[in-house]
């Protein structure tokens, strides 16, 4: 079968360790062609959505993973699925991607992530949907609501609800000398909505990414533990990733997420977990396959490419 996979720039990602790359590797080597596009590939014409997409050759060498074909035009209904793996910022040329995916859609292409369910799962404010799993959180733009949050919670984590990788996030106590400054930066003075949560200590041991592939839940995941003196444990903020089994907690939140995420088309869901507490839905393009893989031996990209082929089967 033919997939292709909208991707940020090719020359951009790197092999040793994205998970787009060994996602696509598990496919090929399962016979099927790769097809690739970037987001600037993608129009709409006469009611059709397409594409001016390469065909791929993918090799095993991190250093030189590719061989790139010629371009050509093909709406996307022609492939057996489009994979949506472009990397945030989910900014409005990426909202306007997903309209465009809806369009194919609509015309009969298979779309993962579906692009209406990326839109309606903002990755920090999805976990309203799963209340009993979440730590006390406020989300609001009024400063006055966040002062009194953290004084009642005495310690939570501040940020923004576009942010990715760690970037503004901060922790901020009651006794914080610098709280009301890191509120107004972080809001922009009232004029951004934010999301305060109490701060979970568990974090030491690390913020741990639980993936969901096509409603199934896998059975390791990727504590991302932060370096000294961090708050942090992303691993764009210098976090290490340890790959271990699911507690019988983080089974409990995934099991109880995963059937009602892949209803919504959402084929692949990463979530964070900070100890007993969902944090995060991540359905954008969530990682942590190749590590997980590779100090652990299951293979994340080969159920990935088997719950895709089921999928466009079905």
């Amino acid at each position: 079968m033919d997939f292709a996979f909208i991707l940020d720039p090719l020359p951009f990602l790197k092999a040793y360790k994205d998970t787009s790359i060994s996602m696509m590797r598990a496919l090929a080597r399962r016979g099927h062609r790769i097809h690739a596009m970037t987001q600037s590939d993608l129009y709409w014409c006469e009611g059709v959505t397409y594409a001016r997409s390469r065909p791929l050759d993918l090799l095993d060498d991190d250093h030189d993973w590719y061989r790139e074909g010629d371009a050509h035009e093909r709406p996307l209904r022609d492939f057996a699925a489009v994979v949506m793996r472009k990397d945030p910022p989910f900014d409005m040329e990426y909202v306007y991607s997903t309209y465009l995916l809806e369009c194919a859609e609509c015309s009969g292409a298979r779309v993962y992530n579906r692009p209406r369910a990326i839109r309606d799962h903002n990755e920090k404010l999805a976990i309203a949907k799963f209340r009993e799993f979440i730590a006390p959180t406020l989300v609001t733009r009024d400063m006055d609501l966040v002062g009194q949050f953290i004084d009642d919670q005495e310690d939570v984590v501040v940020k923004p609800l576009d942010g990715m990788g760690g970037a503004s996030v901060f922790r901020v106590r009651e006794s914080d000398p610098n709280r009301n400054v890191i509120v107004e930066t972080v809001s922009q003075h009232g004029r951004r909505m934010v999301m305060v949560q109490r701060y979970l200590p568990e974090i030491v041991d690390g913020d741990k990414r639980v993936l969901l592939i096509g409603g199934e839940v896998v059975p390791f995941c990727l504590a991302r533990i932060p370096k000294a003196g961090e708050t942090r444990g992303n691993l764009a903020a210098g976090g290490r990733g340890e790959a271990r089994p699911l507690t019988d907690r983080d089974r409990e939140i995934a099991e109880a997420l995963a059937p009602a995420l892949w209803k919504e088309g959402l084929m692949v869901v990463g979530l964070d977990v900070i100890g007993p507490c969902l944090t995060e839905v991540n359905v954008t393009s969530p990682t942590c396959f190749v590590e997980i893989a590779q100090q652990t031996g299951f293979d994340v990209p080969g159920m990935f490419a088997e719950a895709l082929a089921r999928a466009v089967g079905e």
